[in-house]
């Protein structure tokens, strides 16, 4: 396994064995409806590293351009203060999945404050405050969400495709 870097950050070595097997995929909304509730719109995952790159640049957008704030993403290098949620420090962090229809903008990040190799996943919520956008915690480390999602790290093959252990999502 080829250990895989976004944005200069190493991304979870569960992540990468995923990527390279090909099993890191949405498992399906009703699944994905379980683990995040409060999260209205449809996801798609971010398929790979290059692709994780590309989606990322939008951060820098949101975080140089001082009449985006309605986003909270942030530079934690130039911040006067530590970058805490509500806040995205966008230096620390990485997408993983974007909503599936343009322009509504939702995210899940792997934000990496917490632990550099297995940060937590946080989330954009448009919902709570349709002022301001907050991220919060999806899961408290990378590895517990793809626990919750059935995908289980590095050794997911036997769940993924025996429908005899119910690990199979809808949809499939």
């Amino acid at each position: 396994m080829t250990p895989s870097t976004v944005r200069g950050l190493a991304l979870p070595t569960s992540l990468t064995s995923l990527i390279e097997r090909g099993l890191w995929r949405h498992p399906g909304d009703a699944v994905l409806a379980e683990v995040i509730p409060w999260f209205e719109d449809p996801l798609a995952f971010v398929k790979n590293p290059e692709q994780m790159t590309y989606a990322s640049q939008s951060m820098d957008m949101f975080a140089d351009d001082p009449h985006s704030a309605y986003f909270r993403q942030a530079r934690g290098s130039t911040s006067a203060d530590p970058l805490e949620l509500p806040w995205l420090d966008v230096e620390q962090a990485v997408l993983i999945a974007l909503t599936r229809n343009p322009g509504d903008d939702g995210a899940l990040a792997l934000d990496y404050r917490t632990d550099p190799s297995d940060p937590r996943v946080v989330g954009s919520d448009y919902w709570a405050d349709p002022l301001m956008c907050r991220w919060r915690v999806v899961a408290p480390t990378f590895s517990d969400f793809v626990s919750r999602l059935g995908l289980q790290g590095t050794d997911t093959s036997d769940q993924l495709t025996s429908p005899s252990k119910g690990q199979v999502p809808e949809g499939r």
